[in-house]
């Protein structure tokens, strides 16, 4: 290794022994910790494949971007330029879930910590990627906390929309879904067709993800009237 420190190509050094050590041991350690919230936090109850791959990869972008060009001295600025850069992502064919927005900033923070503290000492490191862990973990599984989640439903029965029958319109959701719905939302109504929109609101034992499928149920005028647009 040291007959590799003193050759140099174009006056650049072919390798830096101690740096390139430091570099890969660092990108393992960082790449280890992702890997550990994505696959044992994040996927078992998402199972998102799609954005197993997206957070891995931007793992390891932000981590060479920053290692590679903390040398320029701009450290603690460019980092939190990057930080807001990609804080700001939004995927045009579908609007990034809270859930995922919030594992991106972790994973955001995780490489960019890893990538800049070189002034600390391992100890320090290795604490704070753990408590990022740790955090993930705790709250992921906290038993105290009932996940609700969320449907958008056409619903026919129109003449128990009304305020007054509300409680009818609920058991009518309860029997017909089988979920255990604990609130219910009138949106947009279709008297025409006889037929509205309703948000419901259920308590289930696992997490799920409808916003994908709550997106795609947006009526055009079209099919709310049958007119040609």
């Amino acid at each position: 290794m040291n007959e590799l420190d003193e050759l140099d190509l174009l006056g650049v050094p072919f390798v830096e022994g101690y740096d390139f050590l430091t570099m890969l041991l660092r990108f393992s350690f960082n790449t280890a910790m992702v890997w550990i919230m994505i696959h044992c936090l994040y996927y078992p109850k998402s199972q998102r494949r799609d954005y197993y791959f997206t957070f891995m990869l931007i793992s390891i972008s932000i981590f060479f971007m920053i290692y590679l060009l903390g040398g320029v001295k701009l450290k603690v600025g460019f980092a939190l330029g990057l930080f807001a850069i990609f804080g700001i992502i939004r995927y045009r064919t579908e609007s990034m879930p809270v859930r995922e927005m919030t594992y991106l900033f972790s994973i955001i923070a995780m490489s960019v910590i890893n990538a800049l503290a070189t002034t600390i000492s391992y100890i320090e490191l290795i604490t704070t990627n753990a408590i990022f862990v740790l955090a993930a973990w705790f709250f992921e599984s906290y038993v105290l906390l009932k996940h609700v989640s969320t449907k958008l439903i056409q619903y026919d029965r129109i003449a128990l929309i009304t305020p007054e029958r509300y409680d009818e319109m609920l058991i009518d959701l309860k029997q017909r879904t089988g979920l255990n719905i604990t609130k219910a939302e009138v949106g947009a109504i279709d008297f025409l067709r006889d037929m509205a929109i309703v948000k419901i609101y259920y308590e289930s034992g696992k997490y799920e993800d409808n916003s994908t499928i709550n997106n795609e149920l947006k009526l055009s005028r079209e099919e709310w009237t049958g007119e040609k647009q």
